[in-house]
């Protein structure tokens, strides 16, 4: 049956709010997720028994229905039922943001469908929490959590040991250690942030480099948020002209500016412009 919505919820837009959790500290739920909170039919939540901790605190009432990765699928008719006769739809996880690496996407894709409003709040994550306090770059990939298949793990630790950005992903502290041979395999000579019970009391952020992560013994509780940095090589290596690049340069060199031979050479990498400058200004010194 479909819950009456009342005078509490009539001054909010109709829809399914992303809600954002606390990712360890219950006093960082932002005013907006309170009161849209309060003012929701029904809040679907990750687990009900977690959830009730923080709903309980700041006296939110809302009828609480369980959707997690189980039985989301199952749910969604009835809640997309829900969300067209009007009704106004919280989604919370656990801890964080919903639908990043917990239950949300399936619905979220069946509203997109159905073309029922989807409102996302800005609040908590322990991924953007990580990268700020990491000192890595600020482009990033965010990868969730690893497979539990060795080949696929072993297959996507060696695609993402090519990109240029800092890398994230959570993991157990149990499959961390695990896993410290293949990180090292493929992150040779970057740092890694290990970070646990962010925002909580006992909160710790350990910096090593990644080849030394075998001297440690991780003996910890709880889910990990893992920081790779960039890969410095890679990085310096695309700002320097290559031998393809001096050949591209040399066939062009009087048939374009060395404005648009810039623009042309940084079409697939960074590399500076004083280097391609002087590079041209070489050429047209040599003839």
């Amino acid at each position: 049956m479909v819950r009456n919505t009342g005078d509490n919820n009539k001054d909010i837009k109709k829809g399914l709010y992303l809600v954002p959790s606390p990712i360890g500290n219950l006093g960082d739920i932002t005013l907006r997720a309170i009161d849209t909170l309060k003012k929701s039919d029904y809040i679907l939540c990750e687990d009900t028994r977690v959830s009730k901790i923080l709903l309980k605190k700041y006296n939110i009432k809302s009828k609480l229905i369980s959707n997690h990765k189980f039985n989301e699928k199952k749910n969604s008719f009835n809640i997309l039922e829900f969300l067209s006769k009007g009704c106004v739809i919280s989604l919370i996880s656990d801890a964080g943001t919903p639908s990043i690496s917990d239950p949300g996407r399936v619905l979220i894709n069946e509203c997109i469908k159905n073309n029922i409003s989807i409102i996302p709040l800005p609040g908590p994550s322990s991924v953007t929490t990580a990268v700020s306090i990491s000192g890595f770059s600020e482009r990033f990939f965010f990868y969730g959590f690893f497979p539990e298949k060795k080949k696929l793990l072993v297959n996507d630790l060696e695609n993402m040991s090519k990109l240029d950005s800092s890398i994230v992903f959570f993991i157990s502290p149990k499959k961390f250690n695990r896993v410290i041979p293949f990180l090292k395999k493929n992150f040779d000579g970057r740092k890694i942030l290990i970070c646990r019970e962010m925002t909580k009391f006992y909160e710790e952020f350990i910096r090593v480099d990644v080849d030394k992560l075998d001297k440690y013994n991780f003996n910890f509780k709880g889910e990990l948020t893992i920081v790779i940095s960039e890969n410095e090589s890679l990085k310096n290596l695309s700002k320097k002209l290559n031998e393809s690049d001096k050949r591209l340069i040399k066939k062009v060199i009087y048939k374009l500016s060395i404005k648009e031979i810039i623009n042309l050479i940084n079409q697939k990498k960074e590399i500076s412009k004083k280097e391609i400058y002087n590079y041209c200004l070489k050429l047209k010194n040599e003839n």
